[in-house]
């Protein structure tokens, strides 16, 4: 393996950290969507470098599968964002309260 494990988990983890500080920090529909999209990516890269070091192509396998999901995961959340902003007028995550008690 060219690169140390270690420098893989530590990329890792700072794309982890930076998806989740854009889901926690915005209230844009689209930002929360692409921090979930950048944690999920920072996941699919730890699991290919572990997957290299074991030698072992379970984890790769499993990245595409994840991929796969991920990109039918935006294809309807980004479809209920245009429904959303055309019913409402705005995609601002505080103005969808609807379910609050």
């Amino acid at each position: 393996m060219i690169v140390p494990m270690g420098h893989i988990l530590a990329f890792s983890a700072a794309l982890f950290l930076m998806g989740l500080a854009c889901v926690l920090a915005r209230r844009n529909l689209i930002m929360i969507l692409i921090g979930v999209e950048i944690m999920l990516n920072a996941v699919g890269l730890t699991l290919v470098g572990a997957s290299a070091l074991w030698q072992a192509i379970d984890g790769q396998i499993f990245v595409i599968f994840l991929m796969a999901m991920t990109s039918a995961e935006v294809a309807i959340s980004l479809a209920m964002v245009v429904y959303l902003s055309r019913r409402r007028g705005t995609i601002t995550a505080n103005d969808f309260d609807g379910m609050k008690g």
